[in-house]
């Protein structure tokens, strides 16, 4: 069996199962996009590492070292910031070919010093290598009070699903960088790359969220909505459905959609690396949340949906009533989707009484 037959939740899950259980101290460990470790003291121990890979997560000529270094920083705290916690300090494995500049390393850290002083965090050490191509693997520890942690698997049936920012812009930028004769508006332009190449970590929205002590789950959005409301909903055994018209677009990644022939719900929902938050919350307490994180950062939250049952499945409901089975449909990196001409399927949307 190769690895693009079981894709790379697939394979995630076969190492977890062939690892067994985790060791003492580990109140959350393979499966999340955080490990939370307790170390004895008043707070639990965030652990989180992702990689940017030359070809697979940039573009290195259309990419700066400062961009890519600012982005490689904000991916890593993107995940501390899906589980409300605090970040601290960033270890960084670098490999290299050998005809890499100085100044282009030079460059990357420089990016990756200011994402990371944005939110005080030190790079504190790391490795490098020799390779074919480049590929920077940061590894972050950070911090959180026991009372204010938030996982995947806590969302209950009825309540509202939320999600700061807007969706697509990410997956907009990536769209017009594959394809430079896109024509839209400058501004347009200007901002979808920025969103593409140097997201912005939602740690304060996180703290936020953590603090209101409303939320029931929370996930930082890097496979796509599609996606990972279906990691929400397996790990809180629910469903969910989805409103289309609810979910927050910008203008700007409508206009790309529009000059690229794709539809911006598309973008929205399986485009990813957008690092918004998705939550979920009680119908009572959802408006006491969006107004305190607005109130707290300045960002916008919207409710696009309702957490069902595990037997509704998930639905996306669309502008004119009619309701799809919602595929994950996110990105994998080793799943092979020839499979899966279409990402949605029309089915009977099961109402409910």
């Amino acid at each position: 069996m190769r690895i693009s037959e079981i894709g790379e939740f697939g394979l995630i899950e076969r190492i977890r199962r062939r690892l067994g259980p985790p060791g003492e101290g580990v109140i959350v460990g393979i499966g999340d996009d955080v490990a939370v470790l307790r170390t004895g003291g008043d707070k639990y121990l965030l652990a989180t590492c992702d990689i940017q890979v030359e070809g697979v997560h940039f573009i290195k000529e259309r990419t700066t070292p400062y961009q890519l270094g600012r982005r490689a920083v904000a991916v890593n705290l993107s995940d501390i910031a899906s589980v409300g916690g605090i970040p601290k300090n960033i270890l960084v494995s670098l490999a290299l070919p050998q005809e890499t500049k100085v100044e282009y390393v030079d460059d990357l850290y420089r990016g990756m010093e200011e994402e990371a002083s944005r939110y005080k965090v030190s790079i504190v050490g790391g490795n490098t290598a020799r390779s074919p191509l480049l590929i920077v693997d940061l590894f972050l520890i950070g911090e959180i009070e026991p009372d204010f942690l938030l996982l995947r698997s806590g969302a209950r049936e009825g309540d509202l699903v939320l999600v700061t920012g807007q969706l697509g812009d990410s997956a907009a930028g990536l769209a017009l960088l594959l394809d430079p004769s896109l024509k839209v508006k400058e501004e347009n332009e200007r901002s979808v790359l920025e969103a593409h190449f140097t997201p912005i970590p939602r740690i304060e929205e996180g703290r936020a969220i953590a603090k209101s002590r409303a939320a029931t789950a929370m996930i930082d959005i890097s496979d796509g909505l599609a996606g990972d409301i279906a990691h929400i909903c397996e790990s809180s055994e629910v469903g969910v459905r989805i409103l289309a018209e609810e979910i927050p677009i910008s203008e700007a990644t409508r206009e790309v959609a529009k000059a690229a022939g794709k539809d911006p719900l598309d973008l929205a929902l399986f485009g990813g690396e957008d690092y918004e938050l998705l939550f979920t919350a009680p119908p009572e307490k959802a408006e006491d949340v969006a107004l305190f994180v607005k109130r707290e950062t300045g960002t916008p939250v919207t409710a696009i949906g309702e957490v069902l049952p595990a037997d509704e499945g998930r639905a996306l409901v669309k502008g004119d009533g009619r309701s799809v089975f919602l595929e994950s449909g996110g990105w994998d990196h080793f799943l092979d989707t020839s499979a899966f001409p279409s990402r949605v399927k029309e089915v009977r949307w099961k109402r409910r009484s």
